[in-house]
């Protein structure tokens, strides 16, 4: 169970309407991270931007000493060459004492603009060539985008392996990243079983590579004591947000125009006149976001029977939040997670990395 810190200035007690005291800051996003450590959350996403916030491996730095949870390190593939990135990840989980995870993002990277298939098909090179050099293997390989004779670098993580990379995108050249190279399987909020359907796909094209994937679901929640108190919460976010304000929020994200961020869109659309695509199953965020832009909604039980109903289809890992995200935490913390077993998704090493 994992919660997330707002290091690209997505928090808010209004959606769309900016507050100083929540914008991205060290002091602003170290507080969530404290509240999440402080209630037994087992990891903390630290999402990357680039026109947006603060950066998150320097964050991550800093808190490695002040926190006893894992952390989820969003890399976005190509800002840093790979040799360079692996000796980051490996110091970084050195302070961390072998905590450290990472997100692979793969949408394009400031100044640049990809298309689909050769953006993933970087993101697969990276992920092969990062992987051997943390793995503590020479990388010898020559593709389209990584081209690279070079030894591993002598800072090892404390496992001496590669962190779990978790891994998001619904395109056919996103999964195809995916199966080849990651670990987790990042998920954005869906109906259940058109959730079901993207995993059967996924553990098929994996196993066609001779690999296996686990499955993650990243969403944002809103829980009060009773399911009226939860609508009336969501609806409150809103209440202060015009279309042109949302409109612009979305478009500043880089990966704006994926697949996934479609599909939120198409939730959206088929969702009721309150935004519900299902009954808890809420898709007013991503009128002010891109990305996931649904959240679960509901009483405790309502929220935590939700949870189980996604555990029961394969979903092993859940990155959480809320607005505003540090009071968001506190009351998923009191209401449904003391209900939850939980604990840290450990790597298994039965997968054949393939580039």
């Amino acid at each position: 169970m994992s919660w997330f810190s707002a290091l690209c200035d997505d928090d808010y007690e209004f959606l769309g309407q900016p507050d100083p005291q929540l914008a991205s800051s060290y002091e602003h996003c170290r507080n969530i991270v404290l509240t999440a450590d402080r209630y037994g959350f087992d990891n903390v996403l630290l999402p990357s931007g680039y026109a947006l916030g603060i950066d998150n491996a320097a964050f991550a730095a800093a808190l490695a000493p002040q926190t006893s949870m894992r952390m989820l390190l969003a890399v976005r593939c190509g800002e840093l060459v790979v040799p360079q990135l692996a000796r980051q990840i490996a110091t970084l989980d050195q302070m961390m004492n072998g905590r450290l995870t990472i997100n692979i993002i793969s949408s394009d990277i400031p100044g640049e603009t990809l298309d689909s298939e050769p953006r993933y098909r970087r993101s697969t090179e990276i992920m092969y060539a990062l992987r051997e050099l943390l793995d503590g293997r020479a990388v010898d390989f020559h593709g389209d985008f990584v081209d690279l004779e070079v030894e591993p670098p002598r800072i090892r993580t404390v496992s001496g392996s590669s962190p779990l990379f978790y891994f998001g995108g619904l395109s056919p050249a996103a999964r195809e990243c995916a199966a080849a190279g990651a670990d987790v399987f990042l998920m954005w909020p869906d109906t259940t079983d058109k959730m079901l359907e993207v995993k059967a796909d996924m553990d098929a094209r994996a196993a066609a590579k001779g690999r296996s994937l686990r499955y993650g679901w990243r969403s944002h929640v809103v829980v009060r004591e009773t399911e009226a108190e939860a609508r009336a919460a969501a609806t409150r976010l809103l209440s202060k947000l015009d279309a042109e304000t949302g409109e612009a929020i979305r478009s500043k994200s880089l990966d704006s125009k994926s697949a996934g961020v479609a599909r939120q869109a198409e939730l959206r659309e088929g969702a009721d006149d309150e935004g519900y695509a299902e009954r808890h199953l809420w898709t007013g965020v991503g009128r002010a976001r891109s990305g996931a832009g649904t959240a679960i909604v509901g009483d405790p039980d309502q929220v935590l029977a939700k949870i189980h109903e996604l555990t029961d289809a394969g979903i092993e890992s859940f990155i959480l939040s809320g607005y505003p995200h540090a009071a968001e935490c506190d009351l998923f913390a009191r209401h449904v997670l003391p209900h939850i077993d939980h604990g840290r998704l450990e790597f298994t090493p039965d997968a054949v990395n393939v580039a």
